[in-house]
């Protein structure tokens, strides 16, 4: 039985997912303690014509599956997934992903640092992500999940040590 463990790191977009696992790898990765860590929008960016939301959703959980069997086989042991959640139903396809423990952190961030995050971006995707925030912040899409939530209103790295501390991952 492995002892792998993960965290996922949730939120609307912009409000630092991907920059605090990012920090948290180096941070463990300082520590010589294995990780593994995955950014899950990367998974499921892809296009084909016609190709129903069901059908990449799919493909998305496919990707997960593999990408972190291939780590537990090499063993990592800690992993650190950036992604939006929405609801419980993601949370739950998510888990069946990933079969190992996982403890859910929400990042919060005030609009106006989202926006200034977002708008600063070079692509035009990022317009998109920007809308999204405001909706899902509008309709509290995904505040009801999370074991804690942590405020990114501080520096990257406090922001990382606080949660790897909350995990006891030191």
């Amino acid at each position: 039985m492995s002892d792998a463990v993960g965290v996922v790191i949730t939120g609307v977009y912009g409000v630092g997912k991907s920059t605090v696992v990012e920090e948290m790898a180096g941070m463990l990765e300082q520590e010589a303690v294995s990780y593994g860590a995955i950014d899950v929008d990367w998974l499921w960016w892809f296009e084909v014509s016609g190709l129903s939301d069901d059908e990449s959703r799919r493909v998305l959980f496919a990707n997960l599956e593999s990408v972190v069997g291939n780590y537990l086989d090499v063993g990592v042991v800690r992993f650190l997934l950036a992604w939006s959640i929405r609801d419980l139903s993601d949370l739950d396809a998510l888990r069946a992903a990933v079969p190992l423990p996982l403890q859910v952190v929400r990042l919060t961030a005030p609009i106006a640092v989202i926006k200034q995050r977002l708008t600063s971006a070079v692509t035009a995707e990022r317009k998109d992500d920007l809308r999204s925030a405001e909706r899902w912040l509008g309709e509290r899409t995904g505040s009801n999940l999370g074991d804690v939530v942590v405020a990114n209103d501080r520096t990257i790295r406090e922001v990382a040590a606080e949660i790897l501390d909350w995990l006891e991952w030191h």
